[in-house]
This record gives C-alpha cells, sequence and structure tokens, in this order.
C-alpha cells in the first residue's frame, strides 16, 4: 500500500523530544525505540501527524498555525467527542490522551492510526473501479451515516456537551458571522443569500449526533474496498439535525454532470465522478428509505451546506491571504468560494 504520509511541511514542525518525553509520561506501556513523526499529505484544516515507535503507531491533531475562528479547532472537545463514539461506532478512531497548550505552544490530542485506503482525486494503483464496486462504496457511505444518526445519544456524555433545541437557527446566524469575520473580498449574492437563508431556516428535526463534515476522503476502507475501517475529522460533531448533515455529505458529493467549477474545487475531481457512483438524488434516495426521513425541505438543507463550505473555505483563504500559512494550495481558494456561493444561490432557487 502506498504512503499516506510526506517529510513534515517547513514551518509546521513538532519538537520529537518533547513530545516523546510527554507520551512516555502519559503512556507508560510505549515499546522501546525513538519516535519519529512525520506529516500526513491529507488535510487542509488541522495539522495531522503519524507518530511511530517500533511498531507503536497513532495520530496526533493540533490546530493550523497563526490565529483561528473563536470556537473552531477545539482539539479538547474534539478527544471527548471521539471518547464518547467511539465504543459506539466502530469506524471513530480511539483517542488515547489530550494535552493543552503547554505542552508544544497549542493543544493537541493523540489517537488510533487506522489503517486503509482513503478515495480522493483517484483509485490507488492496481484498483480498477467497476460499477459494482463504486455502487457498493457509495451504499456504504450511506448506510454508515444513517448508522450514525441512529445511535442513542442520550445514553453518552454527549447530553452535557451540546445544545440540540434551536439547532438550525444558530447554525444559520453562526456562519454568517463566521463568514464576515474572515470576509476577504466582496462576492456577488452573499447578501441575498444570507437573507434567504435567515427567512426559510428549516425547523429541525428529531435531534442525532451528526458528524458535520461525512464525505469520502474523511472515510476510510479496507484493502478490497468493502468496509469502511475508519472516519475521521470530528471537530464539528455535535447533536443536531441529521438532514442538516446529510445536507453537507451532498456539498461534497460530486457527480459527473456538474459544473467543472464545483467539480475541480482546489484542483482534480473525486472519484464520485466516476461512471458507477451514486448521484446526490440516488444517496438522498437510499438515506431516506434506510433511515424513514422525510426529505421534503431537503432544498433548505443543501443550500446551507453550500454556504458553510464557502465560509470554511473562505476562513482557510483569510489566513492564507494574512500570511499565516504559506501553503500553496490555498492561493486561489478565493475563486472557489465565489463558485460555492452561486452555487447556493441555485441550489436555492432551483425548485422555486
Amino acid at each position: 500500500m502506498a504512503s499516506d504520509t510526506i517529510p513534515i511541511r517547513q514551518g509546521e514542525e513538532l519538537d520529537t523530544s518533547v513530545i516523546e518525553k510527554y507520551l512516555r509520561e502519559q503512556l507508560p506501556d510505549l515499546p522501546e525505540g525513538i519516535l519519529t513523526i512525520d506529516q500526513f499529505s491529507f488535510g487542509k484544516s488541522n495539522l495531522t501527524y503519524q507518530l511511530k515507535i517500533a511498531e507503536w503507531e497513532a495520530v496526533l491533531r493540533r490546530p493550523p498555525l497563526g490565529s483561528v475562528a473563536p470556537k473552531a479547532h477545539d482539539m479538547e472537545r474534539e478527544y471527548k467527542i471521539l471518547k464518547e463514539i467511539s465504543p459506539h461506532f466502530a469506524a471513530a478512531p480511539r483517542p488515547y490522551l489530550f494535552a493543552d497548550e503547554n505542552v508544544i505552544g497549542s493543544p493537541f490530542f493523540v489517537m488510533e492510526r487506522k489503517r486503509g485506503i482513503v478515495l480522493d482525486t483517484d483509485f490507488p494503483e492496481g484498483i480498477m473501479p467497476t460499477d459494482e464496486m463504486c455502487r457498493s462504496l457509495s451504499e456504504t457511505m450511506v448506510d454508515h451515516l444513517v448508522e450514525l444518526h441512529s445511535i442513542d445519544y442520550t445514553k453518552t456524555r454527549l447530553t452535557e456537551m451540546t445544545k440540540p433545541e434551536g439547532f438550525m437557527e444558530r447554525q444559520v446566524i453562526g456562519w454568517i458571522r463566521r463568514y464576515e469575520r474572515a470576509e476577504t473580498d466582496i462576492v456577488e449574492g452573499v447578501e441575498h443569500l444570507k437573507q434567504w437563508m435567515l427567512k426559510n431556516v428549516s425547523e429541525s428535526k428529531t435531534p442525532a449526533i451528526i458528524h458535520y463534515d461525512y464525505k469520502l476522503n474523511n472515510s476510510m476502507f479496507n484493502e478490497d474496498l468493502t468496509k469502511m475501517v475508519g472516519l475521521f475529522d470530528w471537530e464539528m460533531t455535535t447533536v443536531g439535525d441529521p438532514l442538516a448533515d446529510l445536507g453537507v455529505a451532498m456539498s461534497y458529493w460530486i457527480q459527473p454532470d456538474d459544473s467543472d467549477l464545483l467539480k475541480r474545487g482546489m484542483g482534480k475531481p473525486p472519484v464520485t465522478v466516476i461512471p458507477g457512483f451514486m448521484t446526490r438524488d440516488d444517496f438522498m434516495e437510499r438515506y431516506a428509505k434506510k433511515s424513514g426521513m422525510d426529505l421534503a425541505n431537503m432544498n433548505f438543507y443543501q443550500t446551507f451546506a453550500y454556504f458553510k463550505l464557502a465560509v470554511i473555505c473562505q476562513q482557510i483563504y483569510y489566513r492564507w491571504k494574512k500570511g499565516q500559512t504559506k501553503d500553496s494550495r490555498f492561493a486561489h481558494l478565493d475563486a472557489f468560494v465565489s463558485s460555492l456561493i452561486q452555487y447556493a444561490l441555485y441550489t436555492a432557487t432551483k425548485k422555486g
């Protein structure tokens, strides 16, 4: 299997000796050997590293460099979320420890290292996708989302960490404020979109655990792609409206007839444009059948999801423009933000 790590990017190095000392204090059963640290190539927000001592492996997650949006990149919260969810949802990594900023200058947590295949813009070398394989992967994605939403959150401590009442109204207001804090350029139509969302906000459904960043390249599959073995990036997870989660999943689920701007985003389109993968309508139809949910108002949820994705990209672009990250992948994110805003406007009006 090809390596999913790279040498650490300049400016994103960690102090290996400090981390090893802390790990050995907190995890006394670690094997003998020297700690090595590599960086994962995927991910555009939090920084994620592989830790390895002899045969022991783990993953370290820390916030991005520079200033971050209020309440964003909360490592302690993500650690606690995983602690509550991983016993009930096998694809969630088990968390090992959390550390505040006194250890390396920023908070971080360490979790289980899962092994498998992450699909993004290509299938791994040696795997030829078939219609049957792509359909099966689509079904797996739907079914795990339904499984997550079916967990009884009242049997976890998430009841103490979340507030599902009034979820969608708070979300719309909150993401509008995030956009305004990170705004760098005037985007045509954004004011109209804000007003449409505030006017049409949907009444929240029966609350459920929602991942809120559910997409193919946050998932990991076994080597024959028949089973999901990992689901990552739980920082946005909460208890809220499950259809908001479905809407977010659909904002990432690109299909062959989408516009080039939507398909390419920051580069090559995802594998979901390959024949055999479900369309968004197919995905939602299976979700409705498996979950029993009424999707009559999905137009609102999809519109909001495209706006939410635009805000996330705008926050990243803001950090790049302010010189807080030197990652060249982010230099043209402003064009993608504008495209997402236009697509959100289109989605809001396409069904009347």
